[in-house]
Parts: C-alpha cells; sequence; structure tokens
C-alpha cells in the first residue's frame, strides 16, 4: 500500500476549521491564533469566530535538530 509510513502520520498537520461552542450553542468556524513560541515547538488556540470563546489549543511540536559530533 503508498501512503504514509505510519497511519498517524496523515494527522501531523491537521487543523480545525469548526469546532463546538458551548456559547453559541453549535458547531462554529473558527479562528487560530499563535500563543506562545516555545523551545520545542508553538502553542495555537482556537477561538470561536462569532462570540471569541476560547474553543481549544493545538501545539505544534518542531523536530529535533539532528546533534553532531566533531
Amino acid at each position: 500500500m503508498g501512503g504514509a509510513n505510519h497511519p498517524q502520520d496523515q494527522f501531523q498537520n491537521l487543523n480545525a476549521t469548526s469546532l463546538y461552542c458551548p456559547k453559541c450553542k453549535a458547531a462554529m468556524p473558527v479562528i487560530e491564533r499563535l500563543l506562545l513560541i516555545l523551545p520545542d515547538g508553538e502553542l495555537y488556540e482556537y477561538k470561536c469566530r462569532r462570540c471569541g470563546t476560547s474553543l481549544g489549543e493545538r501545539k505544534v511540536t518542531k523536530k529535533p535538530e539532528p546533534f553532531l559530533v566533531r
């Protein structure tokens, strides 16, 4: 079979376009906002486009840089 080596690899860069908002009582479009730049990656927050309620977070980890020994 073709494709990724591991099935979970295909979901590594998954972004939410809509999430359930308890305030609006419906699935709503979201805005993804960068919260923090961390040593091992970046932390994003999802906010409801209509009311601004925080609906979740996503952490994007960067791959470790190769360690070279001389």
